[in-house]
């Protein structure tokens, strides 16, 4: 909304010096989106002034039209001689007033005016149009002014060229703030001054002489003012004033009956509507359209409509789309002369029509048929239906005033039957909303401001204003409370939320999780939830595979992805590539986080609903609707796990770092995992172990680890020798001890014995391992394998694991005997688990 200074000042009584700043920032601190004062005539310098032509001399041989033209100036140029001006616009004749910028003048945008030689002749000045003026982008001619304007007078003040224009971004929910009462009221209230409401007219009471208007959807539109003007004159014109305000406020002239509603809507927020009576068959209708009917509006396009549309009718169908746009057959005619008289010819009788349609059906229309008008941003945005009576009062005067017209006797009023709708308000509500105390008459004061009737003392029962429908409860009231006395006067205050239970045992292991693996030198990245079926081709998973087993997405971010995750890895391989691709070779990433695993069995999903709180049974088959969410965490490696320098070769990643990787996820659940070789996809066969996890004394798998297949790095696009973990943190916290306990430091000596034993080349090192651990008893402290070898020494078929052994008593220094009873007992158990036996011996 567009709001010239100027037109403001008409209706509130603002200080002298006040200029659009201060009015912009009132208006902001009452809540107002004010994006921009725009300085009007900024730059503009006299003399501009009125001129009338003379003589029009056509100058030949150019390549476009000339003319050199006399133009009396009075005595604006100091000598009361013509000025001499070469002007090449054709839509002025001689007698016509013009506007003329003089010598030493200059003009918006620093173009200064002098005498200078042009197409062999000296030109005295310009002879102007609205755009060189500022006042439109119309390029089309030079302004002829009305011609009782005297020629020297002053043009600057006849055209109003010197304002200040607010331009107001209005939200939907102040639609009241789409016209100068609106804006006007809300100044008003931030000066603390009276308001001249516009909208105060007396209005005649309705009779039964007025256009006959049939309403035959009460709810579509309950109200329907029609007033009549005839014997306007075709030839009268809107005075400069009134198109001025018009291209301030962004809207162009016309012809004076659309100019004139057009103003009154600006004026008052009201749309208005004139027909040309002549054109009118009958009885002007209310209803909705029937399918496939087809109108044509006043853009020149044929619309087809639909049966939710509601059309404004006469006898012969649709003569417009209520509250968008009315019908070309009906408009308003330009003034035009016959050809046979000479006469001019036009609309000489209008029908006013001022009437209320529903918000919701106006906005449905308008986006039905890509329709937005000014009469449409208002409707569905609010409108003030007590104001139609007097925007059709309004403009019935004008006309009257401006076109000679005479005003009907009869007035045509259809209101359907309403109640103004009241608010019950604790007094002290307010307070509680802002953490401030306001106390009774502030409140009162600040709602009656707005255009309340408030009556009670401790719950007022509020009344809400006609033109203000976005006040439906008591917080909308202490909104308008709060913005009234000033969002900066809230004092800055933090929450006091009772205390928490704090971190559930899942939430606590999700974040050791994450802290235990950056830790190791994983760097963590957070991807979107979305795959392609795709990348799940890629991973060669079988066509029974549950991962395939997607929840597909209604409305995906891309087509590309429209499906939720059953793995985490393709979202970190793909971040993985793209590190890589950017030359970055050494990578370890991380990510924790849900994935999503239909059964299939999970019921369709009901709408709840939006008008109360969902009951503990609906939220219920909510849930029972949603797939199973497990949480997980998975890593991937690529390059050097250990970088090469002057110490030594670097240290590539391999499939046992990814099983390390698994390892340290577990300890962090307080769980040992055991580690088996396994065949899944997308790991290489002979490099892929399973993680598994003892609960309730039985084995489940908890995750794999290992290295990719080659076949999927290719197609993926990643490094050569790519490994990754993917881990199951749920079945982690079930088979863990819930607490992780800090480690013991021991005051007495650790004893290292080391043992190199000999088992088949199949069999896994983790069953030599859990078997040496068992054997060994209480006394072992840790266990690790420090070697592996194999060759002819051993025989074909054979391994050498070597295990270093560390024993520690808690409560004293164990004994030579001990230790050696420990070691002989932990390899006793795994000759008889694994075949093992003693190197060497």
């Amino acid at each position: 909304m567009r709001v010239p200074l100027s037109w403001l000042r008409e209706y509130v009584d603002l200080p002298a010096g006040e200029t659009g700043r201060d009015v912009q920032a009132k208006l902001v601190a009452a809540g107002l989106e004010v994006e921009t004062v725009e300085q009007l005539g900024a730059g503009l310098k006299g003399p501009l002034v009125v001129g009338q032509v003379l003589a029009i001399e056509e100058l030949e041989g150019f390549k476009k039209p000339i003319r050199y033209c006399q133009v009396d100036v009075g005595r604006a140029n100091g000598t009361g001689e013509p000025q001499n001006i070469v002007c090449g616009a054709r839509n002025f004749r001689v007698g016509d007033k013009v506007v003329v910028v003089l010598p030493g003048a200059e003009l918006p945008g620093g173009f200064a005016i002098s005498a200078r030689k042009t197409y062999g002749k000296v030109s005295e000045g310009m002879i102007c149009s609205a755009s060189e003026l500022g006042m439109s982008d119309d390029h089309d001619g030079i302004i002829v002014l009305p011609p009782e304007h005297e020629a020297g007078s002053d043009a600057i003040e006849l055209l109003e060229l010197v304002d200040e224009v607010l331009d107001i971004a209005v939200t939907p929910d102040r639609g009241y703030c789409l016209s100068m009462r609106g804006i006007a009221r809300e100044t008003a209230i931030a000066y603390e001054l009276p308001l001249r409401d516009p909208a105060l007219l007396d209005v005649p009471a309705p009779n039964s002489h007025g256009y006959p208007v049939k309403v035959a959807d009460p709810i579509g539109c309950d109200r329907f003012t029609a007033r009549t003007v005839t014997g306007l004159d075709p030839e009268a014109h809107s005075p400069i004033w009134l198109q001025r305000r018009l291209q301030k406020a962004g809207m162009r002239p016309v012809s004076l009956a659309v100019d004139i509603t057009n103003y009154v809507m600006l004026e008052l927020g009201q749309p208005l509507h004139a027909y040309d009576r002549t054109r009118i068959n009958g009885a002007i209708g209310v209803r909705r359209a029937e399918p496939g009917e087809k109108l044509t509006t006043l853009d020149g396009t044929q619309r087809v409509l639909d049966g939710e549309d509601l059309v404004i009718t006469d006898e012969s169908g649709p003569i417009g789309l209520a509250g968008v746009m009315g019908g070309a057959n009906t408009e308003i005619a330009d003034a035009t002369a016959d050809p046979g008289t000479g006469q001019v010819v036009g609309t000489t009788e209008v029908v006013i029509e001022a009437a209320h349609f529903a918000p919701v059906s106006v906005a449905r229309t308008a986006r039905r048929h890509k329709l937005s008008s000014e009469a449409s941003r208002r409707f569905e945005r609010g409108v003030d239906p007590q104001a139609a009576s007097a925007a059709a009062q309004r403009t019935v005067d004008l006309l009257v005033l401006l076109a000679g017209g005479t005003a009907e006797v009869g007035v045509t009023e259809i209101i359907a039957p309403s109640a103004p709708h009241t608010i019950t308000l604790p007094a002290d509500h307010p307070d509680k909303v802002a953490g401030v105390r306001y106390g009774r008459e502030t409140v009162v004061r600040r709602l009656q401001q707005i255009g309340c009737d408030v009556y009670g003392a401790d719950d007022l029962t509020v009344t809400v204003p006609s033109w203000r429908p976005d006040l439906t409860d008591p917080n909308d009231l202490a909104e308008e409370v709060i913005r009234l006395e000033g969002y900066e006067n809230l004092p800055s205050t933090l929450p006091l939320p009772p205390a928490g239970r704090g971190l559930t045992e899942r939430q606590r292991l999700h974040r050791r999780v994450g802290r235990a693996l950056a830790g190791a030198g994983y760097v963590e990245a957070l991807n979107y939830p979305f795959i392609g079926e795709e990348v799940l081709d890629q991973f060669g998973l079988a066509a029974d595979d549950p991962r395939r087993d997607v929840v597909r997405l209604v409305n995906p971010l891309s087509d590309a992805e429209p499906a939720l995750r059953t793995t985490l890895l393709p979202g970190l391989l793909g971040a993985l590539r793209r590190n890589h691709g950017r030359g970055e070779h050494d990578l370890a990433l991380f990510e924790t986080g849900l994935v999503f695993r239909a059964t299939g069995d999970e019921p369709p999903a009901a709408v709840l609903p939006v008008d109360r709180r969902p009951t503990d049974e609906q939220i219920a088959a909510l849930d029972a609707a949603l797939p199973h969410q497990p949480r997980r965490a998975a890593a991937v490696l690529a390059g050097d796990r250990e970088q090469a320098g002057w110490w030594g070769k670097g240290t590539p990643v391999s499939w046992a770092d990814a099983v390390e990787a698994g390892r340290i996820v577990a300890r962090e659940a307080g769980v040992e995992l055991i580690v088996r070789q396994d065949q899944q996809d997308p790991w290489h066969p002979g490099r892929c172990a399973a993680l598994l996890a003892l609960v309730d004394g039985e084995e489940i798998l908890v995750g794999n680890a290992g290295e990719l297949h080659p076949r999927v790095t290719k197609a993926l696009g990643l490094p050569e020798r790519t490994c990754a973990m993917e881990i199951e943190l749920d079945r982690l916290e079930r088979a863990g001890t819930g607490r992780v306990e800090a480690p013991h430091v021991s005051t007495f000596p650790v004893a290292t014995q080391d043992v190199a034993l000999v088992v088949g080349a199949s069999v896994p090192a983790a069953e030599v391992e859990t078997a040496l651990r068992e054997g060994a008893g209480e006394l072992l402290e840790s266990l690790r394998l420090f070697d592996v070898f194999t060759g002819e020494q051993l025989g074909e078929g054979k391994k050498s694991l070597a295990y270093a052994l560390r024993f520690r008593a808690p409560d004293r220094t164990l004994t030579a005997e001990e230790i050696a009873a420990s070691r002989d007992a932990a390899v006793a158990v795994a000759a008889d688990r694994t075949g093992a036996t003693l190197r060497g011996a």
